[in-house]
């Protein structure tokens, strides 16, 4: 198993841990702000808003409607 050398410094250390999670940070943020862009089309769009929902679609629609 390959050993090395000398240690690694804190500061390097560090540096490359901020990196690390900067780049997951920037992916988060991408994918968040993807779906806030999707999700206030779909709120804005004007077609669905005078077009109502067709029914026999969701899990809310298989339901039983008989009471308990």
């Amino acid at each position: 198993m390959a050993v090395p050398k000398k240690r690694t410094s804190i500061a390097k250390k560090r540096i490359r841990k901020n990196i690390w999670k900067g780049k997951g940070y920037t992916s988060a943020l991408k994918i968040v702000t993807g779906w806030k862009f999707m999700y206030n089309q779909t709120v804005n769009s004007h077609w669905l808003r005078t077009h109502p929902k067709p029914k026999g679609f969701g899990f809310l629609s298989r339901q039983s409607k008989k009471p308990l």
